[in-house]
């Protein structure tokens, strides 16, 4: 006989209104307009090289976990660039038309040649042999009041505790001091989808900046700021919400607009932003693909059956690090995490 579920025992899956990466979190946060452009207007930006090279060498030290411990050098890792290149240029063809007017080859060369600068440094800030992740780029998300939170971990670490460490390369420099906080907000947002999935407070985040000598940027999130790091959040997507309904996205000038693409759309620029859309939506078009990602290794990277050990969360190899703390440590059991939503979805595509 055919079994049928009982309606009265069945949860409902969670009414999805929207949903918020903290990328373009913080888009609205630097500049309400450049969220609009973004995710309202959807105004195709053209690459940089900068941010080519972050997703290069994001792609090489994903692609390097997938070597045996003892392979994972750093002559591995710049031998593995021209593959990852070529997987740049399949998910994303515009980035070839960086280098289109390099007759010589010479200004490629020179580029690549600092993708493998940044590995370098990368291998004086941690040693990857002594590393087994739990995942690598993997997408986490989880609806809360409504809004699906979202977003892809670098990589997540978790040792035979069951703690977890939330570790993000970036290619630039470490921010000033005064400019840590902001740093870390995409941290604390990957923390709250993680303690509201898990039922665990991520033990550390760490942002490791590849840039100039290196350095690494370490921070204890505790329970009690991640509810109030939640209220951020909800605060942000509510004023989102209002200026869909008036139209109103306000520009925020600073220094950062000189590395904007939209600068000639800014009326703090003399430009005349395009007619807000009559059937306005959001979205974000960027977000289709993920850096690196083949759909062969997006499938065997996304399934994740068991748990594998790094060697420490507290990671002795690292030689110059910045730890900042939230507080003692706090973990916080699934019964004190309220409103389970979403598990990690296989999805690639993130907004």
């Amino acid at each position: 006989m055919t079994q049928t579920s009982d309606p009265e025992t069945t949860p409902l899956p969670p009414v999805v209104l929207g949903s918020l990466s903290p990328s373009r979190a913080a888009d609205f946060k630097t500049c309400p307009l450049l969220y609009r452009f973004r995710c309202v207007d959807r105004l195709p930006e053209p690459p940089s090289l900068a941010a080519t090279r972050g997703t290069l060498v994001h792609a090489v030290l994903e692609s390097l976990f997938d070597r045996p411990a003892a392979e994972r050098t750093l002559d591995t890792a710049r031998n593995l660039l021209p593959a990852a290149w070529e997987r740049v240029c399949e998910e994303e063809p515009a980035v070839a038309e960086l280098f289109a007017d390099d007759q010589g080859g010479g200004a490629f060369a020179g580029w690549m040649a600092s993708a493998g600068e940044l590995l370098g440094t990368y291998f004086r800030l941690e040693d990857p042999s002594r590393l087994e992740p739990e995942a690598r780029e993997q997408l986490i998300e989880v609806v809360v009041d409504g809004l699906r939170l979202r977003g892809y971990v670098d990589r997540l670490d978790v040792n035979r505790a069951g703690e977890i460490r939330v570790v993000d390369y970036k290619t630039g420099s470490a921010p000033r001091e005064a400019y840590e906080a902001k740093a870390l907000f995409q941290m604390k947002f990957y923390a709250l989808v993680l303690w509201r999935t898990r039922g665990v407070v991520p033990r550390q985040l760490r942002l490791l900046y590849l840039s100039d000598e290196g350095d690494t940027l370490t921070y204890a999130p505790e329970a009690d700021e991640l509810v109030r790091f939640e209220r951020t959040v909800l605060a942000i997507w509510a004023a989102i919400q209002r200026a869909m309904q008036t139209g109103d996205f306000r520009p925020s000038p600073s220094r950062l607009c000189d590395w904007c693409g939209h600068k000639a759309l800014c009326p703090a620029f003399g430009g005349t932003p395009p007619p807000f859309p009559a059937d306005a939506a959001l979205g974000d078009p960027r977000t289709t693909t993920r850096r690196s990602a083949t759909p062969e290794r997006a499938g065997q990277r996304n399934v994740i059956s068991g748990i594998a050990v790094s060697s420490s969360v507290s990671d002795p190899c690292n030689p110059t690090s910045r730890a900042i703390s939230g507080g003692s440590r706090s973990v916080a059991n699934t019964a004190s995490s309220p409103r389970q939503m979403t598990t990690t979805s296989p999805i690639r595509a993130r907004c």
